[in-house]
């Protein structure tokens, strides 16, 4: 399908406006997807991204200020996210032996329970992404990283 008919527009003012709105389109719809995706799980995508994070860092502890500098979601408030992944005892934190103003946060088993379960089905939301071959998935990153720049 393209642009012209997802978003019923017949012309752009450029090839720049039409790409920039189809970025701005696609995200939604990839959004859209993984939101889904994650509500048999009963977490968020930021909650995954999160629990991705700290379970990266293990053996040793995340702080809040290393999630935040990792996450995709700059926008995301990391320590509501952090706070509501420990009330489902999904990760733990505990003041920090070295530095009382500052939180050690930890995947607990069931956290990485989870995210096992999660990786087993992970490619059902690669799908869209999976219709391009290798070099056209490596070319639209070095194109997005080219935007980014």
């Amino acid at each position: 399908m393209s642009l012209e008919n997802d978003i019923q527009q017949k012309s752009f003012r450029s090839e720049y406006q039409k790409a920039l709105l189809n970025i701005i389109f696609t995200h939604n719809c990839l959004n859209n997807t993984v939101n889904d995706f994650f509500k048999d799980y009963s977490i968020t995508r930021q909650q995954y991204n999160v629990m991705r994070i700290i379970r990266g860092q293990s053996p040793k502890a995340a702080s809040i200020q290393l999630i935040r500098d990792r996450m995709l979601d700059k926008m995301s408030d990391a320590s509501r996210i952090v706070e509501r992944l420990r009330v489902k005892n999904l990760i733990k934190r505990e003041a920090s032996p070295e530095d009382k103003r500052t939180v050690d946060i930890t995947i607990t088993e069931d956290g990485i329970k989870l995210l096992e379960t999660i990786e087993l089905r992970i490619e059902e939301v690669e799908s869209s992404i999976r219709k391009l071959s290798l070099e056209e998935a490596a070319l639209l990153n070095k194109l997005l990283d080219k935007i980014r720049d």
